[in-house]
């Protein structure tokens, strides 16, 4: 696994091995423009010398005798001023007429010099002195009438040139090494500035036990995105300890329901068994027992529906849905169980367009709703199942013409087990897990479930899922 420290450490390789690269051409680079302006200050000075012996071969050729003079006259020195080259005429043979005061004493041309400049006519070469400096010559044909009439000879010494070239190696290798140093001792800073907040976080956090969720982490640092990542991992801990608190209460209040019908059952069966009973007696226990059973089954099933939408994955299949026939059908099956109740119930429908949904569980959320509203509902009263538009998304409207919620009950309502207290004195069968139910479905549904009531008048639940957008969608 790559650690933020190797990933500093190979950045800053990375960045020494750039400068050393960059370095290495900046000399390559400077070494080949001062190579191109010496051969250039030289072929310059050539054609200088080639015009000067086109239009004054008097100066270089005296009395057709080839000899190499002593100093220049004062027409010379007119002519031609003092330049710290050395230059040099020699004839079509190689050998030396003319050179200036400074030129170091040669007779003629190297033969494998003059062969090149016959056939290339332009030659740049670097030989190296007696004394073991190097100087570069150029070698420049005259022509006349088809034939190489004068050869000339221009050199410079390389000494200005290499010490350039050695002083800006090392103003290269100084540079280079004390970057190389300072990028070395930065990234050990940054890597230490970095890693500190964040081994301090994880020190804290592996030393947190279930007992500490009622801690937070706190880091000391001055930068901003520790103190995201500090309140990151606080709202995960603060999100995993409501979680372990509702799983806590959930176990509780579960156990506790159950309880109730278990030592119901334990006590019948402790009873029947005390001393012999008589067929009917026995019938009357078991016909008790059953209806605990019976209350254990209808507890057991939401726990276990519960348990599925809880889960990282909620067992929906979502696809484009129609709502209006399946509010239908659901309506059509609770016509009979209103009638029973004395109730009338209702359906009032709009277009609108299709949802993605699961039907199934959809279907288990209404009936859910449903239930409830006949359940509180009196004799005698309405129960409207309304189907709209609301822009983006389809409501699903169920308002009944019950008691209505208390105002400090709404916000407990869709918690598991919980239940009113008016509730509880009018339905004693109930689980409190039907709400929660519907809760788990919309939110899996990408929508939401709200409550409005009033006192003596009624309440309305809306189930809220928007419309759908895409064809077939798999969750």
């Amino acid at each position: 696994m790559k650690s933020l420290r190797s990933l500093i450490s190979w950045s800053t390789f990375l960045l020494i091995a750039g400068l050393l690269v960059l370095s290495a051409l900046v000399y390559v680079t400077s070494e080949v423009l001062l190579n191109r302006f010496v051969d250039g200050l030289l072929l310059e000075l050539s054609d200088t010398l080639a015009e000067l012996v086109e239009q004054r071969p008097e100066i270089f050729e005296k009395s057709g005798q080839d000899v190499v003079p002593a100093g220049r006259s004062t027409q010379e020195r007119q002519i031609i001023p003092d330049i710290p080259h050395s230059l040099r005429v020699f004839s079509a043979d190689g050998r030396l007429l003319w050179s200036s005061p400074n030129a170091a004493v040669q007779e003629s041309i190297p033969p494998h010099i003059l062969r090149q400049v016959q056939i290339e006519h332009t030659v740049f070469v670097t030989i190296e002195s007696a004394t073991g400096m190097p100087a570069r010559h150029l070698f420049l044909s005259i022509m006349r009438d088809g034939h190489i009439r004068y050869v000339l000879q221009t050199e410079t010494s390389l000494r200005h040139y290499r010490e350039t070239l050695y002083g800006l190696l090392f103003l290269l290798s100084l540079a280079s090494g004390a970057t190389l140093v300072v990028a070395w001792i930065g990234s050990v800073w940054l890597a230490k500035k970095v890693l500190a907040p964040i081994e301090t976080l994880c020190a804290r956090a592996e030393t947190m036990s279930e007992a500490d969720l009622g801690k937070r982490l706190a880091v000391d640092s001055p930068y901003q995105e520790f103190r995201r990542l500090t309140q990151a991992v606080n709202s995960v801990l603060d999100q995993f300890q409501r979680n372990s608190e509702v799983q806590r209460n959930f176990c509780e209040i579960a156990a506790h329901e159950m309880k109730t019908p278990l030592t119901i059952l334990q006590g019948n069966l402790e009873v029947a068994l005390m001393k012999a009973r008589t067929t009917a007696e026995y019938r009357d226990a078991l016909i008790n027992n059953l209806e605990q059973v019976g209350r254990l089954i209808a507890l057991t099933r939401p726990l276990l529906t519960l348990a599925k939408f809880t889960s990282s994955k909620p067992p929906i299949h979502l696809a484009p849905l129609a709502l209006e026939p399946l509010i239908q059908e659901i309506v059509d099956e609770l016509t009979l169980l209103a009638d029973d109740y004395r109730i009338t119930l209702m359906f009032e429908s709009q277009p609108v367009p299709s949802i993605l949904g699961d039907a199934q569980w959809l279907k288990q959320a209404l009936i859910n709703l449903l239930d409830n509203a006949l359940r509180y509902t009196p004799p005698g009263g309405f129960v409207t199942v309304r189907l709209h538009r609301a822009g983006e998304w389809v409501d699903v409207a169920v308002e009944d013409t019950g008691h209505g919620i208390e105002s400090e009950n709404i916000p407990h309502l869709f918690e598991r087990f919980y239940r009113t207290d008016w509730a509880r004195a009018k339905d004693s069968a109930g689980t409190g897990l039907g709400l929660p139910i519907v809760k788990e479905i919309a939110e899996a549904h990408g929508g939401t479930i709200s409550v409005a009531s009033q006192i003596h008048k009624g309440s309305i639940f809306t189930l809220r899922l928007p419309v759908s957008t895409r064809q077939t969608v798999s969750a």
